[in-house]
């Protein structure tokens, strides 16, 4: 009778975490983590554009439209303004466009040069009253297909992690785990965005690689009226900053992970020899 007894009070457990796991825990995760639909690097809402073109005459236009404001340090245009004066003139110091062609999606690209705000998904933080800093370019599509086929073709394909983290999201954000300070200040960031933007040394793991892969990708759909735009990178070129981000703010996850596998093993192995030594004492008391 009293194995009987055991066996029904481990049955009446069972059912009690079963309830609460598959019941309850799932429950609170659906309100507190919403399911989102995953990361689209193809960017499908956006309107298809041309991405190739003649590479002279997008260089041309490259140098009519986007050295006023963009440096082009790998094809000798240097920035026009120290980062401390970009900041203040635009609110975020601007990117240099010599990687842009690897690091994002093409016809995001394209789209952003023809549409900043709708391409970046701001058009809740921007609009006639607070004109976004990047205007749209009045060229004709034909035209963003040859300054996207310029960057393209002078863009570096062998981008480490760090300096694909350093090209996309150093302007606003800092990694002081790795002594990377943001280029433009805190301050300076809320008035542009309306938020300051955070160090990211434990991004990694307050938020975990999935939910960055979908936040970076389309802020949106995590954090409506979030003030971060778009990104518009390639799945390659976030992969790369996901990693970084993890060896800079996981770097034990590798021995972590093994660690509890050992762990977990021996618990398994200490349950069992348990077990079978309760059978033994009540056997000799029988």
């Amino acid at each position: 009778m009293s194995a009987f007894r055991e066996l029904k009070i481990l049955a009446l457990v069972v059912v009690l975490v079963g309830i609460l796991y598959w019941g309850v825990e799932p429950l609170a995760h659906s309100i507190f983590y919403p399911k989102t639909a995953p990361a689209d690097f193809t960017f499908s809402d956006l309107e298809k554009l041309p991405t190739d073109g003649n590479v002279e005459k997008g260089k041309e236009l490259a140098g009519l439209y986007c050295i006023a404001c963009h440096s082009i340090e790998k094809d000798g245009f240097p920035a026009m303004l120290s980062n401390a004066d970009a900041a203040m003139a635009y609110g975020v110091v601007p990117p240099d466009l010599s990687n842009i062609g690897i690091l994002y999606e093409s016809n995001f690209l394209a789209n952003l040069i023809k549409d900043p705000v709708k391409a970046l998904k701001l058009s809740h933080k921007f609009d006639d009253n607070k004109p976004f800093p990047m205007t749209p370019t009045y060229v004709s599509d034909a035209e963003i297909g040859d300054i996207v086929a310029y960057f393209k073709s002078i863009a570096n394909p062998n981008l480490t992690d760090k300096e694909v983290f350093t090209e996309a999201c150093v302007r606003c954000h800092s990694m002081k785990y790795d002594k990377v300070v943001a280029l433009t200040p805190d301050d300076t960031i809320e008035a542009y965005l309306g938020a300051k933007a955070p160090d990211l040394s434990m991004m990694i793991r307050s938020r975990g690689a999935d939910k960055l892969n979908k936040f970076i990708n389309d802020p949106q759909k995590i954090l409506e009226g979030a003030s971060m735009p778009r990104v518009g990178l390639t799945q390659e070129s976030q992969d790369k900053i996901i990693n970084y981000m993890e060896k800079i703010g996981d770097s034990k996850k590798g021995e972590r992970e093994f660690v509890g596998k050992i762990l977990i093993g021996f618990m398994i192995i200490m349950a069992i020899l348990a077990y079978l030594w309760k059978r033994k004492i009540w056997h000799d008391l029988h």
